[in-house]
């Protein structure tokens, strides 16, 4: 048995271990904090000194006495002039990039802004700038996205990589695989300047089908003979990027859900959940051209979730059936018109983006 003193002396000590482990995580989350802001001020003051540049490039060229000559000369005086003063950094390259990052992105800023930062060098700027947001990504997402000619779909990428937290690399990704194009055609006429101002917003079960769906990151060689069995196990290895094509809100369910029904088995290729939906997705993979057979059975799957899996507060189950081809009119006459089923298209490999703009294009002009 403990004597008092060795249990006031072993309680002390749990406190004292108490304490220091919680200053050691105020700690940690000071340093985060610090380090994340110091990385905001960096980018800030690169995103602002590029835009500086860029102006000032472009006013030299434009009030040339000679623009033909003496303006195209501008670029390389500065880029010379800069590499000698600061060394690498101020390339001819870079600073045509900052030139054309101010003409796309000159409106973002207010000439009171831009005096305080540029000519007065304000201490005071930074507080304004960060208020004002007139940048939200860093410098390498905006060489991808000043390159963007359409408005609209420069504005879609950027907003969704805000809102999703896109690395430069997903930004590369997502555009490539036209993205804007593909949730476009996906959706009704009246949404185009929607997304762009706001990105992608999930409020009914047609926001969360894309047609096609690109599947690019499963690897399979071109013209491949595959199984259904083989897609789904390499959907499965490629989890993530899969749910990421599948656009925000969804997680990991269960793959081949097995349920039974009159001594019938039957199995769900994929089981997802849609969190701002609050509903479970069903996938079934075909390797072929869609049958009406193929709808009839994810009508049961569908059926077979809101009975027995769903709770009263969640939503009616959607399904989705991914194929290589497909008969829209096939779909309308099978399902009925308020029916939670949509079939998608998917695609091995990236999309010719020009063919992709072309048809959205004629689709946009159709009520036109």
């Amino acid at each position: 048995m403990k004597k008092p003193k060795e249990t006031e002396m072993s309680n002390r000590t749990v406190s004292v271990i108490a304490d220091m482990e919680a200053l050691c995580r105020k700690s940690i989350d000071l340093i985060h904090y610090a380090r994340n802001l110091a990385v905001q001020q960096i980018n800030l003051i690169e995103l602002m000194t590029n835009y500086t540049l860029g102006f000032w490039i472009v006013e030299e060229q434009q009030n040339g006495r000679d623009r033909a000559q003496y303006g195209a000369r501008v670029i390389d005086m500065m880029s010379e002039t800069l590499t000698k003063e600061f060394g690498r950094g101020y390339t001819r390259e870079s600073l045509r990039n900052a030139r054309k990052f101010y003409l796309t992105y000159k409106d973002r800023i207010s000439q009171t802004l831009f005096t305080e930062f540029a000519v007065r060098k304000s201490q005071t700027v930074f507080g304004k700038l960060k208020k004002e947001s007139p940048f939200i990504l860093s410098w390498s997402h905006y060489l991808i996205l000043m390159r963007i000619e359409n408005e609209n779909e420069r504005q879609f990428y950027e907003t969704e990589s805000a809102k999703s937290q896109w690395s430069v690399r997903t930004l590369q990704r997502q555009y490539a695989s036209s993205l804007y194009e593909r949730l476009l055609l996906s959706s009704e006429k009246d949404k185009v300047m929607e997304l762009s101002r706001q990105g992608a917003i999930v409020e009914k079960p047609q926001d969360i089908v894309k047609d096609p769906l690109v599947l690019e990151f499963l690897g399979f060689p071109e013209k491949a003979a595959y199984s259904e069995t083989e897609l789904e196990t390499r959907i499965i290895d490629h989890l993530q990027e899969f749910i990421m094509e599948l656009g925000k809100g969804f997680t990991f369910v269960e793959r081949q859900k097995r349920f039974s029904f009159d001594e019938d088995h039957y199995r769900v290729d994929l089981v997802m959940y849609n969190r701002l939906l609050r509903c479970f997705v069903l996938f079934d993979l075909k390797i072929g051209k869609l049958k009406h057979q193929d709808l009839g059975q994810m009508q049961m799957y569908v059926n077979y979730f809101d009975r027995y899996e769903k709770t009263d507060d969640e939503n009616p189950t959607v399904g989705i059936l991914l194929c290589r081809d497909k008969d829209d009119a096939l779909v309308e006459l099978t399902l009925p018109k308020d029916a939670n089923i949509f079939a998608a298209k998917y695609e091995l490999y990236l999309p010719d983006k020009q063919l992709l703009q072309q048809k959205l294009g004629q689709w946009l002009a159709e009520e036109e």
